[in-house]
């Protein structure tokens, strides 16, 4: 029998210049809702925070009370430890190595994140990305909603011997994801721990966005490193990956909402009368308090 076609890459996105977010985050935002986002919905901004080393501390790093609202945010530590605190009735919570953390902000949520104490107090590398998830129209007044997949609960396998797959959200390669996820998509990450050549099987249609978090790959005869990010077509069913060892990579891949963005700041709405609601609504403190 043939084999299936391999998908091409149709851009390849370089790291940007880094910039601090609060002064425990720095970032390099390798996308956001600002450009031009129709090919990477229902993606809407990552942030790859690290790999840094931190000095011990008795400060407090980190991002104080801000808001959200009208899509969701991931964030998968890899080392480290952040802890989290919101409005949503969530109390507080750490984001442990191998942890994830799915903030679905939907009508509006305030929080804040901060270097865990006991991190911040050892100091250590930080190490993680924080990815925004859209909402559709019909979602994004939904009330907040907060999950936490914990390492240990998070399914693997390996890919030919090769690679460690792990599925936060969605199904791949037989696995599915603690993550209960609005819109259909697949959210996981790989490593290889010897030189080889795996293929995923993608699902028909929906976008697909591959990023290099460490070490090179080569995808459809193109070269990509730490920190790039590859777009591929949504055509062909096959992406073929050759990495080295080391190599890890996240796996974005999710069904376009084929809906407006409009965006200001942390609220990302489909219109621009929502954005100036969700500030009027903020500042009426309709979003609650910090508990």
């Amino acid at each position: 029998m043939p084999s299936k076609p391999l998908k091409n890459v149709i851009r390849l996105i370089n790291p940007p210049a880094g910039h601090w977010v609060g002064d425990g985050f720095p970032v390099r935002t390798l996308f956001d809702y600002n450009g031009d986002i129709a090919r990477l919905s229902p993606f809407l901004m990552l942030d790859r925070a690290g790999p840094y080393n931190f000095a011990p501390t008795d400060k407090q790093r980190g991002v104080g009370e801000h808001p959200h609202r009208g899509f969701e945010t991931v964030t998968i530590v890899y080392s480290g430890a952040v802890a989290h605190r919101d409005s949503g009735g969530n109390n507080a919570g750490t984001i442990m190595p191998g942890d994830v953390q799915w903030m679905t902000a939907g009508r509006g949520v305030v929080h804040e994140e901060f270097h865990a104490p006991e991190f911040a107090a050892t100091g250590g590398t930080l190490d993680m990305v924080q990815l925004w998830v859209n909402l559709p129209a019909r979602a994004k007044m939904m009330p907040p909603r907060y999950q936490a997949a914990v390492a240990a609960d998070i399914p693997s396998t390996t890919l030919g011997g090769a690679a460690k797959l792990r599925v936060v959200a969605g199904a791949l390669e037989g696995l599915t994801g603690p993550v209960d996820t609005i819109t259909p998509m697949q959210v996981a990450d790989m490593v290889f721990t010897t030189a080889a050549t795996v293929q995923l099987a993608a699902e028909p249609s929906w976008h697909v966005l591959l990023v290099v978090l460490a070490g090179s790959a080569v995808v459809a005869n193109r070269s990509v490193g730490e920190g790039q990010m590859l777009v591929l077509d949504n055509q062909h069913p096959l992406v073929s990956i050759s990495a080295e060892v080391g190599t890890r990579l996240l796996w974005l891949s999710g069904q376009p909402l084929n809906e407006p963005v409009v965006g200001h700041g942390p609220f990302v709405m489909n219109t621009r009368d929502e954005i100036i609601t969700a500030i009027t609504d903020y500042q009426a403190g309709l979003f609650g308090q910090l508990q």
